[in-house]
């Protein structure tokens, strides 16, 4: 925040000045909508002044009102080409319209003007991390280390990045730096723990969990990933019945943009393809037509236009709203919706023909809810198939290493019975590829 320049005795200049001065006090107490007012009132006393300007302009930022910001900063920016914080403002309202590029380009100016600036670095960093320029962003992060070597933001951005760009013994280095700084940072000690558990080094994974857990760490996410190493012979306590929300929503975002390149291109991925194709092949639904078919947890929309030409209606729900704004792209979808699949289940009353699920349910552990959620979803010889990662006959389901659940066959069965379906078909098939390996998956075939 700057400040009026105090040059005039003019009483309008006083007073603008006064109103300038409440807005900035308003602000730093976050009283926002009274700061604004206060600037506002100070500008129609003392028009285009750049600090008030820049000043409302963080105000409109901080109410969630960036649009309101852009022609304020355009103004003071006109006046003053070299003013740092109306291009820092600018830089800000632009990263809340998610317009990361001109976001970029506004705090590379701050840093052409004003080079030793750490805010603008840090959000430097951060937009070109957005963009997935990691050693771009890495760059940078080290630049801000040179500015503020302390600084736990920064080396929070440096262990991430290194972590995506795969570098775990550097991200690991970075973690650790981090938590010398603060050993208190619950977060890091899981974000370090599962660094430790793809490194293999499960003993110290655990301890790095149940630190988390000790400070106050998010128990359902830490809880989990203990569970996910009981493959080890570590007693980490019961398995959870399903995978945290949280978790499956932040991976997915965060996987959206690369997803099909990486689990179709890279992993062998063809569970929807072998869920539609091998359902179509059924004898009971040859040439059929389902008036309206569900894609349960649709992804990207891989399974959408496999369906589409046998479904007079499709709708499809996601956890992940990026995954969602994926699957809008394919164009095969009436109706897409954001919804956890238990409480779309529970809460709808619809009747559908068709419900497939592809390589959903390795997030879910216990399906007793599904399936009877499945069995008030669908009409009268309606149809459920969906894909499950194979699981021995001794175990209803277990959590792998890899945060995945697998199901045995004696499970699902069982359910089916349970729930008065029919198994049309099991068919036994790879899912993906996990490191060169193929992991046994069950494609399943229920009708009511």
């Amino acid at each position: 925040m700057t400040s009026l320049d105090a040059g005039s005795t003019m009483p309008s200049f006083e007073r603008a000045r006064q109103l300038f001065l409440e807005g900035v006090t308003l602000f730093e107490s976050d009283r926002l909508p009274e700061a604004r007012a206060a600037f506002e009132a100070s500008l129609q006393l003392l028009p285009g002044r750049v600090s008030t300007l820049g000043n409302l302009a963080a105000t409109h930022i901080r109410l969630g009102a960036p649009m309101l910001a852009l022609p304020l900063l355009d103004e003071a920016i006109a006046s003053e080409p070299d003013a740092i914080d109306p291009w820092l403002q600018l830089g800000l309202a632009q990263t809340a319209l998610e317009r990361h590029e001109e976001a970029l380009a506004a705090f590379e100016r701050v840093l052409k003007l004003s080079p030793a600036n750490p805010p603008a670095a840090y959000q430097r960093c951060l937009r070109l991390a957005t963009l997935q320029r990691y050693p771009q962003a890495l760059q940078a992060v080290d630049r801000l280390h040179q500015l503020e070597p302390g600084n736990e933001q920064a080396w929070w951005l440096r262990a991430d990045i290194l972590h995506r760009l795969h570098r775990l013994d550097e991200a690991l280095q970075a973690y650790d730096q981090l938590l010398r700084i603060n050993p208190q940072l619950a977060r890091a000690w899981t974000q370090r723990g599962g660094i430790l558990k793809d490194m293999g080094r499960t003993s110290e994974a655990q301890a790095a969990f149940t630190q988390a857990l000790a400070l106050g760490g998010d128990a359902d996410i830490n809880r989990y990933f203990l569970a996910s190493l009981a493959d080890d012979g570590n007693s980490t306590g019961p398995t959870p019945d399903t995978a945290p929300r949280s978790y499956v929503e932040s991976l997915f975002d965060d996987y959206a943009d690369n997803f099909d390149a990486h689990l179709v291109g890279q992993l062998g991925y063809r569970a929807h393809r072998v869920l539609v194709e091998h359902l179509l092949a059924l004898p009971a639904v040859q040439g059929r037509v389902f008036a309206t078919a569900l894609d349960l947890g649709c992804g990207t929309g891989l399974c959408g236009p496999l369906i589409r030409p046998h479904a007079r209606r499709l709708l499809g729900i996601d956890l992940s709203a990026q995954m969602l704004a994926k699957a809008r792209l394919t164009g095969a979808y009436d109706e897409l919706a954001q919804a956890d699949l238990l409480e779309h289940l529970n809460e709808n009353t619809a009747d559908h023909a068709l419900v497939l699920s592809a390589d959903v349910f390795i997030y879910v552990g216990a399906l007793d809810g599904v399936f009877a959620g499945m069995a008030r979803a669908l009409e009268p010889d309606g149809m459920f198939c969906f894909s499950v990662e194979k699981a021995p006959d001794d175990v209803d389901f277990k959590l792998t290493r890899g945060m995945r659940y697998a199901h045995s066959e004696r499970y699902l069965r069982a359910l089916a019975a349970k729930h008065a379906f029919t198994v049309l078909d099991m068919l036994n098939h790879p899912i993906r590829q996990d490191q060169q390996r193929a992991i046994d998956g069950l494609f399943v075939y229920l009708s009511r």
